[in-house]
């Protein structure tokens, strides 16, 4: 009895403490004001950078959307990095040669362990644009996603901005699941910027100034880590300019990408992602990251120890009651934003396999290798 009295005490903080962040991301969340543009005459040079690797199936769709841009074409240059494709990739790239893409072949000789830095950063040292956005070869958006993106850019003049994406055209349970969740994660990286304490950003939705990526050295002393050309960039960047990172929290600039067709990619996907979390320098990421793991942590040894004793169940019921509640409310802002709260009726389902999903990336993102384009790194 004295055990599961301590074990519901350590329990009970530990929800609140999660309720508390939560609250706090909610809050993030509202102190974004949706963005609607007021210029109709941009002037600033950009560069779209898109690293591609074994992308023929996709390449043409993302490029057709580029091109399709509503943004003058004077100021706008689209590079592809064709990252050592064996399949038809630079080949559809070169066929848009009269229409403004540029192909940069890599040639690297040696191995590296992150071949998107190096293609990116390639791409970066023969670009004309003052403002670089990254996104990637298989990504769809809108016409007017572009000018959205300079439109807050040139209002704000923010170093580096965060630009919403989100999975479409699921087809199976699996892949909606991952939507919700994805979302999730979305919003809590626009939320934390809210906070003005930016933690997290997608690549495929990126933008941020070259004299900045330059002022904090590039890819520099994160150039051995595969993933983190987002993130951890994101990281150096804020460091610098704390106050002078923006989430565009606006429709028109979501990026739409596709979920995991299978558990394995999945898998794979999120152990790379939290592979970057060994690198990072910010105690305060790395608390909120620490927290919200030892939470999860304890529902599922909760759960596991109620199936000895009886008295833990009741534990892990409110613990699951409380999350559902607290990441519903969040996630109604969040969805009804994507226009997708239909997902919401996932929540039951997700927050119990969430908790499994969280406790195992957590280990085995920051431990050994994973899987991404064909190669095994690090």
């Amino acid at each position: 009895m004295e055990i599961l009295n301590l074990t519901s005490f350590f329990s009970a903080a530990l929800t609140l403490i999660y309720g508390l962040l939560v609250l706090n991301f909610i809050k993030g969340w509202h102190n974004l004001i949706y963005f609607i543009p007021q210029k109709s005459d941009p002037q600033t040079k950009v560069s779209i950078i898109v690293a591609a690797r074994d992308e023929e199936a996709n390449i043409n769709k993302t490029i057709d959307d580029l091109i399709a841009q509503q943004y003058p074409k004077a100021l706008t240059e689209i590079i592809i990095i064709d990252d050592h494709s064996t399949d038809r990739t630079a080949e559809i790239v070169l066929s848009y040669a009269n229409r403004n893409v540029k192909l940069i072949k890599l040639n690297e000789d040696r191995a590296l362990n992150s071949y998107k830095k190096k293609a990116i950063q390639t791409a970066i040292g023969t670009c004309i644009g003052d403002l670089i956005i990254t996104t990637d070869a298989d990504c769809r958006m809108g016409p007017n996603w572009l000018v959205t993106i300079v439109n807050l850019y040139e209002e704000k003049n923010y170093k580096m901005i965060s630009s919403p994406v989100a999975y479409f055209q699921e087809k199976s349970f699996f892949e909606r699941l991952q939507s919700l969740e994805f979302l999730y994660l979305i919003g809590l990286g626009a939320s934390t910027i809210g906070n003005k304490q930016p933690s997290t950003c997608n690549g495929a939705n990126l933008a941020y100034e070259k004299t900045s990526f330059y002022e904090v050295g590039g890819f520099q002393g994160i150039d051995d880590l595969a993933s983190g050309d987002d993130e951890l960039l994101l990281h150096k960047i804020a460091a610098r300019y704390p106050d002078q990172i923006g989430f565009l929290k606006n429709r028109e600039a979501i990026v739409y990408t596709h979920a995991k067709e299978t558990l394995g990619a999945f898998i794979q996907q999120r152990k790379r992602w939290a592979s970057k979390s060994t690198r990072y320098k910010n105690k305060a990421i790395i608390v909120l990251g620490v927290l919200i793991w030892i939470f999860n942590l304890s529902i599922l040894a909760n759960l596991i120890t109620g199936l000895f004793v009886p008295g833990f169940l009741a534990i892990t019921f409110y613990q699951l009651l409380f999350k559902m509640v607290l990441e519903t409310l969040f996630l109604w802002d969040v969805t009804g934003f994507a226009k997708r709260r239909n997902l919401l009726i996932l929540i039951p389902v997700l927050n119990v396999l969430h908790v499994i999903y969280m406790v195992y990336i957590g280990i085995a993102g920051n431990s050994g290798k994973y899987n991404w384009k064909g190669r095994m790194v690090r």
